[in-house]
């Protein structure tokens, strides 16, 4: 439920912890002023159903970019069984904290973060935000490339701390890998922009994106022929 006099966009992979479970988005929305909507959402936080507060919060991340294109990839493959994307949210999930050695009772995604925050703390100052900045492309080796956009650098500068955070969880399990050359980087861009669109109505402004190609998935959101948002990964 949107209170406020402004349209507030809500992004794919931001995390929310709280009530019964902890979970993230997965879409993204851009909500009306004075509107209520329902989002569609998935569990990362396997083992509780209780309530741990009255409502949910906003956590200081966003999905890790392997969990989210896990899911884009499942819902690729399987549109029409949406529990399936749920199943690997779990799986991925639990990897992540098994190669981390992240024990959490309930498997939270949020424990993941939390175990290794000292970790991100020393690395967050090496990508500062760069003034204007719209998105951000992230190249964990030549095969692991994710780009994240949204239109309005103002949007994407509040959306960015959380964006780092999961970059650097992936990053910490690859910092001995070789960077993606330049060639590399311009062809996924140029891929992801101009990959096939399929356009399904929004759960709240505008249009739902999703993007399917060779080597290529993702999902976006569109209003009035803008590009508000858009996050790409590449695939095996």
């Amino acid at each position: 439920m949107n209170r406020t006099a402004l349209d507030v966009l809500l992004c794919h992979g931001e995390e929310l912890v709280g009530a019964k479970q902890n979970r993230i988005l997965n879409v993204t929305v851009l909500v009306a002023a004075g509107s209520k909507v329902r989002m569609p959402v998935s569990c990362v936080e396997q083992g509780r159903w209780s309530a741990g507060s009255g409502s949910f919060s906003a956590a200081s991340h966003t999905a890790y970019p392997e969990l989210r294109r896990r899911k884009a990839e499942r819902l690729a493959a399987a549109p029409l069984r949406p529990g399936a994307a749920q199943d690997e949210v779990w799986d991925a999930v639990a990897e992540k904290s098994f190669r981390l050695g992240a024990y959490s009772p309930t498997g939270a995604q949020d424990h993941i973060f939390a175990s290794r925050g000292r970790a991100l703390a020393d690395l967050r100052g090496a990508f500062p935000l760069e003034p204007g900045q719209s998105g951000a492309l992230v190249a964990l080796d030549p095969d692991v490339l994710c780009l994240d956009y949204v239109s309005r650098p103002e949007a994407f500068a509040r959306l960015y701390p959380k964006l780092l955070d999961g970059y650097l969880l992936d990053a910490i399990e690859r910092l001995d890998r070789e960077p993606a050359g330049g060639a590399r980087l311009e062809s996924f861009v140029e891929e992801a922009l101009e990959a096939p669109r399929r356009r399904e109505p929004s759960a709240g402004l505008g249009a739902d994106v999703r993007v399917s190609a060779k080597g290529l998935v993702g999902s976006g959101l569109e209003l009035d022929g803008e590009l508000l948002q858009l996050s790409a990964y590449a695939t095996a």
